[in-house]
Parts: structure tokens; C-alpha cells; sequence
């Protein structure tokens, strides 16, 4: 048996090389995979509904699947639609496609798969003792679940229905990454832990490759083996780039988790055929005791506008940490003298990062830093954009001349390369849930449709 699965790029509307992509489509591969999301951006496309590409830029590579998918006639899979997933995100692709096919003249039959789960289900989920924290989960109670907007993440399964119904193109909620490219090859009897670990070698695309890019993979899966070749010119790759990936996003390299069980790699072997393909065998596939998928969750927690200043004068530099905490006094008191009661000096979080002196790992830094300059990024972050954009502006002004001890009179302090410097970020969002769900069905929690183009 041979499968051959292309993974054009890592991620829809990132952009592929259309080249490559056409030695991937000579190849003539049985299934196309692509992921559209991750939760890798943050909250924000989950919190909003926004997806993180452009419409031209995720159209431009759908036009291109679609038109190899319909010239190879083989099911073109697309997962996590939108960035999140979220129901939204899926008809928001679907109408894309529907355009797509209109002009092309594109005939096929699309599935649509949704993963939004209501607070009613959540609730009884949780209140049947059902959902497990993730290691550093945060706190979650009933109440939670009316104020979060929440998807569950795919196995195959789903994606395994709506191939046996013949759809040619299935738009997925959100999905493990991984199941997008097994779910044909698990159809086809594939061995399980072969299937899943050619899976994760591509879910990314040409990021395993050297030099990692958004461009695309193509597999032929074996009975005892995988081989797997990059298509971008000037790209190769080695077993240590291939093995490296199991890596990615996971804490273990060698125990990967799926909702239906675990990829064990430690018995895996990588050899280089060439400088672009790499032989992988010896993965194995632990299936688990009962099935589960995992939930992502987030909340609007407010509205910020961002102020960006730098500074070069060292003895700026050095007053600003002990500098920072006074003005932090200074304007809470100031929030209660404009706004009186209206607004809580403790309902705005107004924050400094110096960015040059500790800034990403802040109080962890292994070793004091000396920096020659500073850009600093000030966030005020409040219940609505009024009152962050109101409370900003007193904050710039008052940060641009901060009291030096060791100069007389005014000084300037920060310098702003924008006027004016405050800019508007908008809605501001948290993860709420970074949690499991066991005891449900594979196919429990999503709801598919599917339509004639």
C-alpha cells in the first residue's frame, strides 16, 4: 500500500511557493491537508471571531487548492477555519470558497464541521465532573461558561464522516492539526502510529524543513514506513530537522497526545534518503482507555491603548524602576480627581515593560542587564476604550517629563515616535479554558452540515 498526502503549507493564507505546489499536485496525492489556526496568536481570534489573515491572502491559496483538488479529483481538508475554529470562521471560509468555486466553475460537494459549544452543555459537563485542567489551566467555574466563547479540538472522526458521505471538501471547526492529515489514511487501514506521526512531521508544513518556510510536504506513507520530501527549491531536509518536530508544541518529544490516544516516537528511526526526503519508521500508537477532547475557551477582560516611548539618557535608565512605582501612585490618584466615582483606580491596569532591560523574562532574568537604551511600552487597560484612550493620554503626558533627582527643573524623559502617542489596541481578551472533556463520543460534540457547489 502507498498513500500520498500533500501538506501545501502550515498554514492557510501564510502563502506557498506555487511551484512547489505544483510538484506536490504532479505527484498526484490522494488527499490535500491544510491547517487554517492555532491558539499560538493568542486569544484575541478565539475572544473575537476575527481571523488573524487577510481574506486576500487565505483566497489566494484556497484558489489554488481548489483547483488542484478538482484537476487530482481527491478530498481537500481544511482545519480550524477562521484562526479559531469557531463557527464563524468556518462560514466565514465557506463563503470564500463558494466564491472561489463561482468563478472557477468549480463543482464539488463541501462539508462544513462545527465546534462551538454552548454554555448549557459546559455547564453540565462541569457539574458532571467531566472536565480536567490542562497542567496550568486557569480556575474555571460554572458561571464561566455564559461569558467565554468556547470550541472543542476534532480527532478524525468527524472529518472521517464527512469523507465517507463523499464530500470532496470539508471546512473544519477547530481541530487537532494532526488528525487533518490522518483522518484519509486511518480510512484506508494505514498503520495507526506510521499515520500519526507522518501527521505531526507535517502538520506545519515546510517548517522542518531547513530553512523552515510556509511552503509545502508531500508523504508516501508505507506499510513500515513514511518518506517525507520537501518541494521548495533550495530546501532540504535531515533527520534531525524531521525528529526535531515532535518537538514543537509539546512538552514530551516523544508521547503525543491525540483524543483518541497517545503517539509514542521513542522507538522511531530517521534516516536521509536524499538532502530533500527523510524515511521515518518504528512509531507506535497507544490508543487510550476512553475518548476525550480538548476544550479552548476566552473572554473579553477589557479595552487598552498602547503608548510606545524610548529613552537613551542613562541616568533616566537607571531612576525608571524605582520611578515607576510612584507614578503608578500618582495615577490612581489622578483616575479619582478626573473621573471621581465613575471610574475605580483598581478597574484600570496601567502597565510598564522596559524592553531592553528584562522585559520578556522580567524578574527571571538570569543576569543584570546594562542596556544602552530603552524602548518602553505602556498599556492601560480599562472597561471600556473611552476611559483606557481618557486615562493614556494623562499617562503619556505626564511619562514624557518624569522627575530626574539628579536634574533641576523639567526634563524630558520619555520620547514618543508617534504623535499623538496613544493608539487605540481595542477589545482585550484572556484564555478561559485550556481544559479536557472526557467521556463523550467522537463525534459527540460537533455538528456538520453539508451543501452541493
Amino acid at each position: 500500500m502507498e498513500l500520498r498526502i500533500l501538506a501545501p503549507t502550515g498554514a492557510l493564507g501564510a502563502g506557498f511557493d506555487a511551484a512547489a505546489f505544483r510538484r506536490g499536485v504532479a505527484a498526484r496525492p490522494h488527499v490535500i491537508a491544510c491547517d487554517a489556526g492555532s491558539t499560538d496568536s493568542g486569544p484575541a481570534a478565539l475572544g473575537s471571531g476575527r481571523p488573524k489573515l487577510s481574506d486576500q491572502a487565505v483566497a489566494r491559496d484556497l484558489r489554488l487548492l481548489l483547483t488542484a483538488r478538482a484537476e487530482l479529483g481527491v478530498p481537500l481538508i481544511i482545519g480550524s477555519c477562521g484562526t479559531s475554529g469557531r463557527d464563524t470562521g468556518v462560514d466565514h471560509v465557506a463563503a470564500l470558497v463558494r466564491d472561489i468555486a463561482a468563478a472557477e466553475n468549480l463543482h464539488f460537494r463541501m462539508a462544513l464541521i462545527y465546534s462551538d459549544q454552548p454554555a448549557g452543555r459546559l455547564r453540565h459537563l462541569y457539574e458532571a465532573g467531566r472536565l480536567r485542567p490542562l497542567p496550568y489551566a486557569p480556575e474555571i467555574d460554572r458561571e464561566l461558561f455564559a461569558r467565554s466563547h468556547t470550541v472543542a479540538m476534532m480527532g478524525v472522526e468527524p472529518i472521517q464522516e464527512a469523507l465517507g458521505a463523499g464530500c470532496d471538501v470539508v471546512l473544519a471547526g477547530r481541530a487537532s492539526d494532526t488528525a487533518l492529515f490522518a483522518a484519509l489514511p486511518h480510512m484506508r487501514g494505514a498503520d495507526p502510529g506510521l499515520t500519526w506521526h507522518m501527521a505531526k512531521t507535517i502538520e506545519c508544513g515546510a517548517a522542518c524543513a531547513i530553512p523552515p518556510s510556509a511552503n509545502g510536504l508531500l508523504v508516501h506513507l508505507r506499510d513500515d514506513h513514511f518518506d517525507v520530501t520537501t518541494l521548495a527549491e533550495a530546501s532540504r531536509l535531515t533527520p534531525r530537522s524531521v525528529a526535531a518536530h515532535t518537538l514543537y508544541e509539546n512538552a514530551d518529544p516523544y508521547r503525543v497526545a491525540e483524543p483518541s490516544g497517545t503517539l509514542d516516537t521513542r522507538d522511531a528511526t530517521y534516516e536521509a534518503i536524499d538532502e530533500r526526503t527523510v524515511r521515518v519508521r518504528g512509531a507506535r500508537f497507544v490508543p487510550a482507555d476512553g475518548y476525550s477532547n480538548k476544550l479552548e475557551g476566552a473572554e473579553l477582560v477589557g479595552y487598552q491603548t498602547v503608548i510606545v516611548g524610548g529613552v537613551r539618557d542613562q541616568v533616566v535608565i537607571r531612576r525608571l524602576p524605582e520611578l515607576l512605582p510612584f507614578a503608578r501612585k500618582y495615577f490612581a490618584d489622578k483616575i479619582l480627581d478626573v473621573f471621581g466615582g465613575a471610574v475605580r483606580p483598581e478597574d484600570v491596569d496601567i502597565d510598564f515593560r522596559l524592553y531592553g532591560d528584562g522585559a520578556v523574562l522580567a524578574a527571571v532574568e538570569p543576569q543584570p542587564l546594562r542596556p544602552r537604551e530603552l524602548g518602553v511600552l505602556i498599556t492601560v487597560t480599562a472597561p471600556d476604550q473611552a476611559t483606557a484612550h481618557a486615562v493614556a493620554t494623562f499617562v503619556a503626558h505626564a511619562c514624557s517629563h518624569l522627575p530626574i533627582p539628579e536634574y533641576d527643573g523639567l526634563v524630558s524623559t520619555l520620547a514618543y515616535p508617534y504623535s499623538p502617542p496613544e493608539t487605540d489596541r481595542g477589545p482585550l481578551y484572556r484564555f478561559t479554558l485550556n481544559h479536557v472533556v472526557s467521556g463523550v463520543g467522537p463525534t459527540e460534540l460537533f455538528r456538520t452540515t453539508t451543501e452541493e457547489l
